[in-house]
């Protein structure tokens, strides 16, 4: 007898057709079969060990996070109900250029400092790794969800070249087609840069399509987030749009937003843009956050210049005061590269993390609102904040525009994905309620898609650019990754004030066949593996 079987659920089957009610049988991890009420009346109702009335509920595929920041965190924290809770069964990591593979002893420490605000320091994780498939290893070893990996560019120009504002020499271009292909051999899905992160914002387009050349020959895709979301936002969608197609390697852009004063109201004209690669015949897939303002470290709004060298260099930059002037400069009239090419707005970045907790009272201030209290400048507080707190602070950037984010999600190539990070003592909310937020306020209150329309984003197009044959569809056959929501319910629990909140109305969730989340708690189960990459 199998083990379970699913009664009277309504089914979103990931495929974008309209729902039907079926008896749905799980065993061995996969759906072995769908009894269709209404093309199977009077028939016998399969019969299992486990019975689980989902009447009222809708059965979905698990939904696939196609930006996240867990690295760590699915290492360190088995529990892991910031993604467990919201219905995410499948998380793709190594984004924005930096992780924690491939690396040496020298890089591992020089990542570990730059990404710190993403990920923690990570002295509570042993990293035993160093190769892409040495971590891939380390997730089989059981996590709370599956997970995919991208080979991060930055991290692999930081081994090959490192941290330094030049061309790669021929031999170190050769070392770093190397470290792609290597990683793409070990099963990693694709590649990521952070094109406004050092060291990865170094390389030029010449470099980066020949790295995209050795992705493409692997079958995977190129996920950059790209050289600026504020001024020149269009252009930088452009290079990302022309390297790819000149290195025939598909493209997914990395939480596709146009952000800041320059670009309110022009998402019209990002999705023109991309409907003409798409009509041309280029493949191209995008993801979201359903969320205006953006989160990252105070660090990264520094230009680029000031970066080079890493960490340590920052540090010494910061503590020159004449140099220090220089970055005041670029940040404030000129606009800095790290922040997008725009001058920043101190209003609109909060401090949501910090590494001491000393400096916890910056925490939910902007960095204009800690300024007047003190009677400094912004500047001076932020640069005392960064040289205090060793680069750590992690930041909410309130500069999006609600018009921009509905356009986008409602494209044909749209997919979802939280870009959630867990640090800080206020992160962003989006780490923990991205998902039922489509589902809840996007769907249900307003409308902006179906829930056949948006489980599809957030489920068979994410499996279909992760090239998963069996993923992100109810089918007989697939793996059981399923998502059980009451509709009338399901929404985010996290806000701005209280962003830990888990969400409500999705009681139960299954990670290969088995229950991580049941009657709305989360079990002990660590059902989750590393995603390998299919081969052709």
């Amino acid at each position: 007898m199998e083990e379970l079987v699913i009664r009277d659920a309504d089914v979103v089957d990931g495929s974008g057709d309209h729902s039907y009610r079926a008896d749905v049988v799980v065993d061995g991890g996969r759906i072995v079969s769908i009894v269709k009420e209404a093309a199977d009346a009077g028939c016998q109702r399969p019969k299992a060990r486990r019975e689980l009335d989902a009447e009222g509920l809708v059965l979905a595929p698990g939904f696939i996070d196609m930006h996240a920041h867990s690295d760590l965190a699915l290492l360190r924290d088995p529990d892991h109900s910031a993604k467990a809770a919201q219905g995410v069964t499948l998380e793709v990591l190594g984004q924005d250029g930096l992780s924690y593979a491939p690396v040496d002893d020298r890089t591992l420490g020089e990542v570990r400092r730059a990404i710190a605000g993403w990920n923690g320091p990570g002295d509570d994780v042993d990293f035993d790794w160093r190769s892409v498939g040495e971590y891939l290893d380390r997730l089989d070893g059981g996590i709370a969800v599956n997970a995919a990996y991208l080979v991060p560019q930055g991290t692999v120009r930081a081994l090959a070249v490192g941290w330094e504002d030049r061309r790669a020499t021929p031999e170190e271009l050769d070392r770093m087609r190397q470290l792609v292909a290597e990683g793409m051999e070990q099963g990693a899905v694709g590649m990521s840069s952070g094109l406004t992160y050092t060291p990865g914002m170094y390389a030029g387009d010449a470099e980066l399509t020949e790295l995209c050349r050795v992705v493409a020959s692997y079958g995977g895709y190129y996920c950059p987030h790209h050289r600026s979301y504020g001024a020149g936002a269009l252009q930088a969608y452009e290079e990302m749009v022309a390297l790819t197609r000149e290195a025939g390697c598909p493209l997914h852009l990395a939480h596709a937003t146009m952000n800041f004063g320059v670009n309110k109201g022009r998402a019209p004209e990002l999705l023109s843009l991309l409907d003409d690669a798409l009509d041309a015949g280029a493949d191209i897939t995008l993801d979201t956050y359903p969320y205006t303002p953006g989160c990252t470290t105070l660090v990264a709004l520094l230009p680029g210049w000031a970066s080079e060298g890493g960490p340590e260099e920052i540090l010494r930059r910061l503590a020159d005061d004449g140099t220090a002037e220089r970055i005041r400069h670029h940040m404030e009239v000129t606009g800095s590269d790290g922040c997008h090419g725009v001058p920043v707005e101190w209003e609109t970045i909060e401090i949501s993390g910090v590494g001491d907790p000393a400096l916890g009272e910056y925490v939910g201030r902007t960095v204009l609102e800690s300024a007047r209290v003190r009677g400094e400048s912004p500047w001076v507080v932020a640069r005392e904040l960064l040289l205090k707190d060793r680069l750590a602070p992690t930041i909410l950037q309130h500069v999006g525009h609600e018009e921009n984010v509905r356009a986008i999600m409602r494209h044909r190539v749209h997919t979802g994905g939280s870009d959630g990070i867990l640090q800080g003592a206020k992160p962003h909310p989006r780490a923990y309620g991205t998902f039922p937020h489509y589902l809840g306020h996007y769907v249900r209150e307003l409308g902006v898609l179906s829930l056949e329309e948006c489980v599809a984003h957030l489920t068979s197009r994410p499996a279909a650019r992760l090239r998963l044959p069996d993923r992100g569809l109810v089918r007989e056959g697939y793996k059981a990754d399923l998502v059980l929501l009451d509709p009338r319910t399901v929404a985010a629990g996290s806000t701005f004030a209280e962003p830990r909140t888990l969400p409500t109305g999705i009681p139960y969730v299954l990670v290969d066949g088995r229950f991580v989340i049941e009657d709305g708690r989360r079990t002990d189960v660590l059902a989750g593996r590393a995603v390998r990459r299919t081969p052709r």
